[in-house]
């Protein structure tokens, strides 16, 4: 197993596209990806929380990998969102996506059975020895009812096979507490974009992003500043971006990127119950606007 898999800068969720019946529209998939591509996305995660994961079928989850590890040719990493609420299952997923080709796995922490700390440590240890990928920790409380301390992801980023964490908390204290955590062969990524840029200003090093869906190259600007240690331009960066992010944060996610990508003409907006997609009315009507202004900015208008 090749655990030297480079992950840094600007990595997007990916969205999954759906037809108008509901079935996976891998046209424009390939449409995202190639827009993604475009505006130098330096990563791509299939079917994660971006990605409607929990709406798939097995089946469906197998050909979205599948076709996005072949039509990428291997141009940028290609991570895999592997992470169920059990164990075994979480395993067993890790290995599909193996012999499917992903570079690494995405692993959110368990959800709904609220394991404590050392399920989490024994979790994330079991998945890392036996899922035959090296995994990126995935840490977004806000969803999983489950929060994976920093103490419990700095010894977790000791093994050779977890190569990184995906903090979606935004709070001061624990961008700072994960950010220490970063040492050769374990990277940490913010996970929530409002907050992204402070997060790589403080030593992260990158964005697992869901606004790079419609923006890439804005994001890889701001990645690249970032990690530059442009202060200044990083800041202006992100400050052309919050009304954007503003606009985004009117439905739970991907509802509006979703909403985005059809303003750009890239995929529908459709969405798998019990998600709906975003009404028309003013809500949809402020993000199109704002998206139309800020689109220039991608450089593949």
């Amino acid at each position: 197993m090749d655990c030297a898999v480079q992950l840094t800068g600007s990595i997007c969720a990916l969205a999954t596209p759906f037809a108008a019946d509901g079935a996976l529209d891998l046209e424009a998939f390939a449409r995202l990806i190639d827009h993604q591509l475009a505006g130098g996305t330096q990563g791509l995660v299939v079917a994660g929380s971006t990605g409607e994961a929990h709406m798939l079928e097995a089946e469906e989850w197998e050909q979205l990998l599948d076709f996005a590890v072949r039509y990428t040719q291997g141009r940028v990493p290609v991570l895999a969102g592997t992470g169920q609420a059990a164990t075994a299952a979480t395993i067993r997923r890790a290995r599909r996506a193996r012999a499917l080709g992903a570079d690494a796995a995405l692993v959110v922490t368990p959800y709904y059975v609220r394991p404590t700390q050392e399920g989490l440590l024994r979790h994330f240890t079991e998945v890392a020895e036996q899922g035959d990928l090296p995994i990126v920790l995935y840490n977004v409380p806000s969803r999983t009812a489950c929060d994976l301390q920093p103490e419990t992801a700095a010894r977790l980023a000791q093994h050779v096979r977890i190569i990184g964490l995906k903090e979606a908390r935004s709070d001061a204290p624990r961008l700072a507490a994960a950010a220490s955590l970063s040492r050769p062969g374990f990277a940490v990524y913010s996970g929530d974009d409002a907050t992204a840029h402070a997060a790589m200003l403080a030593g992260m090093q990158g964005v697992i992003s869901v606004v790079n869906n419609l923006v890439p190259a804005a994001v890889r600007q701001l990645a690249d500043r970032c990690i530059a240690g442009d202060r200044a331009g990083a800041e202006t960066q992100a400050a052309r971006l919050a009304p954007l992010l503003g606009a985004l944060d009117c439905a739970p996610n991907p509802v509006p990127v979703k909403a985005g990508l059809a303003a750009l003409g890239i995929a529908r907006s459709t969405v798998r119950l019990p998600l709906t997609e975003l009404a028309p009315g003013e809500a949809r009507k402020r993000l199109e606007t704002t998206l139309a202004a800020l689109f220039p900015m991608n450089g593949t208008a």
